[in-house]
Order: structure tokens, then sequence, then C-alpha cells
């Protein structure tokens, strides 16, 4: 018997099969109807949200929830405006199925295409922040993906209010299919999916260490995304101390509860002394923690200002604090700080601050992340910020996707071969017909003329 979750599943896996075929002008109008609905809409999202805010911040007295998620969980006018703002910045992106990717001519009148064509049916869970929704809902129409969405349960009325004023506005448009976004709402849903993998093509978590490290153990489907987010920033030698003040500033204070923030300060040992205690009163007087090596701890533990300074352990290099936390240590080289990044970083975001151009071809070509900024706050590793609109996570994979995930996380390929009752028997033995392997400069929608048959082949 089929369960109601599983009757949802399968709805919006046969969607995505016609998802997959509809026009760019329809998916385009579909997601200013989002954006628009949004917008009318404030007031119900606002008040969605107050009503989860209380209920999460009674949690966080008690510590059932960290301050950083109740942080995430806020929804205001100005994150509406950042939300509609990410929908529209979708339509102005490209369509992204049914690109021809490459072509090859096999032999004459044998030509052989790589397209692009959406995965099929993704999977999100996601931990506390209500604007994942929009985000991933935009990139996946554009995409062509149907997408189930689950929520963590802080965040119930929120999403929930969400989901439903974005459904309402792209069911309307004609072309749409019904059915093809879906959400789930109880824990228990969690686990039901995982163990989805006949339906659900790829899963993107958004949250936590502990929550995205679970959702890898627990499934068989293809997971993208990070369970860690500890980041660098390293001060080197020959750095311009104005904007080593400024990137260390705004890679740990704008947002601290985000995997982007730097996590560990490493600072060369020939400017520490010029460096540091500026840059620490800075931290402190944003009420941020400071725990230091055993050399940057003698450096400011005489400086009477600094309130917040204690002394770093081994299990600090490898923590991300989400929170106004900041480790900090002394190195002596770029090598040095390279291979400190490497053995506890997480491959997501790590900058250098340098006016010395081998140093920052080093630290590029060395710091094994998915993200490396030369003169940048690592704040900059988002996929709006990068130009695609919104992003459906980080990834710090070395497979499909990496970095801030835009459609192109979404996407896959099909290859599709055009001959004229070719056989391979007539290329084996001794009288065998040589391939060409020609590459040719041609669209698949050069052979196959309406794009709507193309796109049909990729669905």
């Amino acid at each position: 018997m089929v369960t109601e979750i599983e009757a949802k599943v399968i709805e919006a896996k046969k969607a995505s099969i016609t998802l997959a075929s509809v026009s760019t002008d329809i998916k385009n109008r579909a997601l200013e109807e989002m954006a628009n609905a949004l917008d009318i809409n404030r007031q119900a999202i606002l008040s969605a949200n107050i009503r989860d805010l209380e209920v999460a911040e009674k949690a966080q007295r008690k510590g059932e929830l960290t301050q950083a998620m109740v942080d995430r969980l806020k929804v205001s006018d100005s994150k509406i405006n950042g939300m509609i703002a990410g929908i529209r910045d979708v339509i102005k992106l490209e369509d992204p199925v049914g690109r021809t990717m490459s072509s090859l001519e096999l032999d004459n009148g044998l030509e052989l295409y790589q397209v692009s064509c959406p995965i099929g049916l993704i999977g999100v869970i996601f931990e506390s922040r209500p604007d994942v929704v929009p985000q991933i809902m935009a990139l996946c129409l554009k995409s062509g993906n149907s997408t189930i969405f689950k929520g963590g349960r802080e965040a119930l009325n929120s999403n929930r209010a969400i989901f439903d004023i974005l459904v309402e506005a792209v069911e309307k448009v004609e072309g749409i299919p019904k059915g093809a976004f879906q959400l789930m709402e109880t824990r228990e849903e969690v686990m039901d999916i995982l163990a989805m993998d006949t339906y659900i093509d790829l899963l993107i978590p958004r949250g936590s260490n502990a929550f995205v490290k679970f959702i890898q153990d627990n499934t068989k489907i293809s997971v993208l995304g990070h369970a860690d987010g500890i980041c660098h920033v390293y001060v080197d030698e020959d750095a311009d101390l104005a904007k080593a003040y400024t990137i260390c500033f705004d890679s740990k204070v704008q947002y601290a509860a985000v995997c982007n923030a730097m996590e560990t300060l490493l600072v060369h040992e020939r400017i520490a002394e010029k460096f540091l205690p500026k840059m620490a009163q800075m931290l402190d007087s944003a009420a941020v923690e400071l725990r230091c090596d055993k050399g940057s701890f003698a450096i400011l533990e005489h400086i009477d200002f600094i309130k917040n300074l204690v002394r770093a352990v081994e299990e600090d290099w490898s923590t991300e604090y989400n929170d106004l936390i900041l480790s900090i240590k002394l190195v002596s080289s770029i090598e040095e700080a390279i291979e400190h990044i490497n053995t506890y970083g997480s491959h997501h975001t790590d900058a250098i601050v340098t006016e010395n151009q081998k140093k920052k071809k080093k630290f590029a070509n060395f710091v094994d992340s998915s993200s490396v900024m030369i003169n940048a706050s690592t704040r900059f590793a988002d996929g709006f910020r990068y130009g695609k609109g919104a992003e459906v996570g980080i990834s710090t994979n070395k497979i499909h996707a990496r970095g801030p995930v835009g459609m192109e996380g979404l996407m896959i390929y099909k290859y599709v071969l055009i001959g004229n009752g070719d056989k391979v028997a007539d290329y084996v033995g001794p009288e065998a017909k040589k391939f060409t392997h020609r590459e040719l400069n041609k669209e698949l929608s050069d052979v196959i003329t309406e794009k709507e048959t193309m796109q049909r082949q990729c669905s």
C-alpha cells in the first residue's frame, strides 16, 4: 500500500518529466508570479514567522536551540525583498535546459550531441532558514526539476506560509504541472525521504554540521553539500593592514552564524605585534571571543581593554563556531598557513591578505578549497553574490558541482546520437569503416529545429 508520503514523492517524480519540457517563457512567467506573490503576501509570511520565533526563542532559552538557528529563522521585510530579488535574478539567467554542450561527428551523417537536461526530482532538507524555499524553488523551476522540501520543525509556520504562497502562484500558470513541488512537515518524514532512492535523484541538505553529516550517512541518494564551514583568513607579512582589518572584521562579524564566516585567523608572526592589538580591539568591541594560541595570547593578554580573551586548545582549530567566537594562530610562513588550512579546514572558503603577487598565486594554487579569496572577505562565497541568482547550497565535493552551487548543480546531460540507419556491424572486422571523430560547431537545435522537441528529448 502506498503511503501518503510515497504518493507525494511519486506525484513529484511524475511531474518532473513534464516540467523538464516546459518552455522558457512559461517558466519565467511562473517565476514572476512567485515574486509578485511574495510581495503581496508579506504580512502573512511575517505573521507566520513571528509564531515560529516565539517558540524558537523559548527553546533557545532552554538550550534546545542554538542562537545561530534562531538568527537564521528570522524573516524581515528586507529578507523578503532579498527573496524577491533572488527570484527575479533567476528570471534573467539563461535557461540551462537543452543546451548543446558538445557535438561530434562519428562518421559522415552520424552525429553525437551532448545535451544538458534536468536531474529530475531534488530533495531539499533544511534547518531554520525559511528563505531556502523560494531560493531553491526558483532555481529548480528554471532548471526543470521537481522538488521535495523538508524543513525543520522550528520553521514550520514560516515554511508552510511561503510554500503555499509560491505553489499557488506557480500552479496557476498554464503549462506548469501540478504536484511538481511538495512539502514534508513531520520529523518521521526525513527518514522516509532518505530511503526513497528509487524516486529522488539528488538530496541537498542545508543546516548544521551534525545535520548534514547525518543525511550523508543515512541515505543511498547522492548528496550535494558540505558538513563543515571552517573558513580561514591568513594575514601575510606583506599584507596591506588597512585591508586586513576590513576583511577580517567583515569575515567574522558581518554575519557570524553562517558557513562562510571566518572561524580561524592566521597571522604571520612578523607583523603580529603591529596588526593584532588593533584587530583584537575591533573584534572585542563587537563581542567576539578570541581563542588564542600561545604566541597571539602573549601579545594580547596585557591589553586591558580586551575582555573576551582565552587560550585556544587543539579542538578549536577544527571547530565551526557559527557564533561570535574566533580562534587565532601565529604562523611563520605562507607554507605553514597553507598546511594549517588544508589540515584543519573544511575545503569551503579561505582567504589571504597580501600584496605579494607570488604569494597570491601560491595560495590560490595550493589551498584545496572550493572558494579561495585574495584580498576579499570570505563572506563573498555565496550563490547570489557569485551571480547565480541564488544558490541551492555550497558544496565541498569534488564531483558534479563545487563551491556555491546555482542551476549548474541541478543539471546533468545526456547523449543524443542522430544517424540514418547506421549499424555497429559496419565498423567491425577487416573491412570496417573508420570513425572520423571530428568536432562539430553545431547545435542540436539546428538538426531538430523545434526547441520544444529538443526539450522533450531531455525529459
